[in-house]
């Protein structure tokens, strides 16, 4: 029989620091979510490249934003801004960046399990 699984990212089993942000993750019954919090200034180039050594961000995202506003660009060079209440689905191959002087806060039910970790 299926169990209720409850968790919060008040307490979060993981934090991932990085320049100017953090993300806080948890395992809800195998789905790896994370909270993403990012100051003004923040961009994935500069603060999570670093760690992944990749070109751009390869992991998917399903992404609700709670505050703050997201810029986002594709390698095919198209581009998208979230802002508060969005929901939306990114794929890999993606820079993005804080748009305004406001933290982002967001959730993502997809990128937990890899994001901002190093390459292996």
């Amino acid at each position: 029989m299926a169990k209720v699984v409850k968790m919060s990212f008040d307490s979060p089993e993981e934090t991932r620091p990085m320049k100017k942000g953090k993300a806080e993750v948890v395992d809800v019954g195998g789905i790896t979510a994370m909270r993403v919090t990012f100051e003004p200034g923040w961009r994935w180039s500069e603060c999570v490249k670093p760690i992944v050594g990749t070109d751009s961000c390869q992991v998917s995202h399903l992404v609700h934003v709670i505050s703050g506003r997201m810029g986002i660009r594709m390698d095919d060079g198209s581009e998208a801004v979230f802002g508060p209440g969005d929901v939306g689905s990114i794929p890999p191959g993606h820079d993005a960046w804080i748009v305004g002087n406001e933290p982002f806060v967001g959730i993502d039910f997809q990128g937990g399990a890899v994001y901002a970790k190093p390459q292996s």
